[in-house]
């Protein structure tokens, strides 16, 4: 029953637990997570789509059931009402968004010890920091806009091994997940994405499947790590002809650093460099779509900073990226148009977070400025102020 309540403690913050079982080796726990935004651009809305766009949205609103039964066995699956937002990284839609519900994770887990375990289902792959920091316990308002790996959301389906070696210094993974998950004639060939992520922890260690972006002076952390993925043959450069088929190599190195000093507060600092290499499809006379745009062929940079003072539960961060697209092409309708190759985005912001309960509680304020190399009818500068109000129960 304790390893069960510790397959709980890994990812829970709140919520009421009830148990089940014979010998009541059965637990069940429930949370609510939600973040909910206030969100200005400074561009987007009028004829011109020169005037200022405001909108309120839920940013995340989730619900997850976390279960363990036994010393081994867990569970861990949420939900999530998703507001597609008008305002999204790069453009101002027009139109009215819709809304979706999904299953964001199901996964079954088998904790054997610290240094072997195995899950089981749809869950984060093991690709970037960045998309393995929870949700919930980022430095800045929110995770890069520029990160992802091309074609999957930030979640795949598949089973992942993982466990922490060497007094837990060292930390492995290893996935085979779907990946792309088109068929038919639309992909050379159908095959799985491989990833390998390790870390080293040289202050007090980081033993979960997800990172944590700040743990608000509660732990020394320094933290260096590294990740390579691969799934050949998965597009086409010339979606007409069948011709040109590349394959998808991703690799990432990143730093995580947190220490708290006694009367004089903590501070925190991560950077990561990301390459997201698609064989030059882009270049290809009918390239896939997928290839293209902000989730295609890239690479960049990020660092962010922060302080927290030490007796005032206030945080003070900034964060800058850099970013080279192989071609960005955007549009305010949501139709393609308007590629620009070799497109270069500096992002920066600073903000701060008030925590009134740790993470269960926390207002959230940030101002942002996106900056285009090269300019056109969709791509100018503009900035977005944000305000968050984070609760989890």
């Amino acid at each position: 029953m304790l390893a069960g309540a510790m397959l709980l403690a890994g990812t829970a913050f709140a919520g009421p637990q009830m148990t089940f079982g014979p010998n009541n080796e059965g637990t069940l726990q429930l949370d609510y997570k939600g973040q909910f935004q206030l969100v200005v651009r400074d561009t987007g809305s009028g004829a011109s789509k020169g005037d200022t766009t405001a909108d309120f949205n839920f940013r995340r609103n989730r619900l997850a059931l976390m279960g363990a039964y036994g010393d081994i066995m867990g569970l861990y699956v949420q939900t999530e009402f998703l507001e597609k937002q008008n305002i999204t990284p790069l453009a101002v839609v027009d139109g009215d968004a819709d809304t979706e519900f999904s299953i964001l994770d199901a996964q079954i887990r088998f904790e054997f010890n610290k240094a072997f375990n195995v899950y089981v289902g749809r869950f984060k792959y093991n690709m970037t920091r960045e998309n393995l920091e929870a949700c919930e316990t980022p430095l800045t308002l929110d995770r890069s806009l520029f990160n992802r790996a091309p074609f999957v959301t930030t979640r795949d389906k598949g089973v992942a091994v993982w466990g922490n070696l060497f007094n837990d210094i060292f930390q492995y993974r290893l996935d085979v997940m779907n990946g792309r998950s088109a068929t038919g004639s639309v992909t050379p060939k159908s095959n799985f994405r491989y990833t390998g992520r390790a870390h080293i922890s040289l202050l007090d260690p980081e033993t979960s499947y997800g990172y944590k972006g700040t743990y608000l002076g509660k732990k020394k952390v320094l933290t260096i790590g590294g990740a390579y993925q691969l799934e050949p043959d998965v597009a086409y450069g010339d979606t007409v002809n069948k011709i040109g088929a590349v394959d998808y190599k991703g690799w990432t190195a990143d730093l995580f650093f947190e220490y708290p000093f006694d009367g004089f507060g903590t501070f925190t600092f991560s950077g990561a460099y990301e390459d997201i290499d698609l064989g030059g499809a882009y270049k290809g006379a009918n390239p896939d779509f997928a290839t293209v745009g902000l989730n295609g062929e890239k690479n960049g940079w990020y660092v962010k900073g922060g302080y927290m003072l030490p007796n005032i539960p206030l945080q003070i961060f900034g964060r800058y990226e850099k970013w080279k697209f192989a071609a960005l092409n955007l549009s305010s309708t949501g139709v393609i148009t308007d590629t620009i190759y070799d497109q270069r985005i500096d992002w920066y912001g600073f903000g701060a977070n008030y925590y009134f309960r740790d993470q269960n509680l926390k207002l959230t304020m940030e101002y942002a400025q996106t900056k285009f190399d090269k300019t056109n009818a969709s791509t100018k500068d503009f900035g977005t102020f944000i305000t968050q109000l984070q609760l989890i129960f």
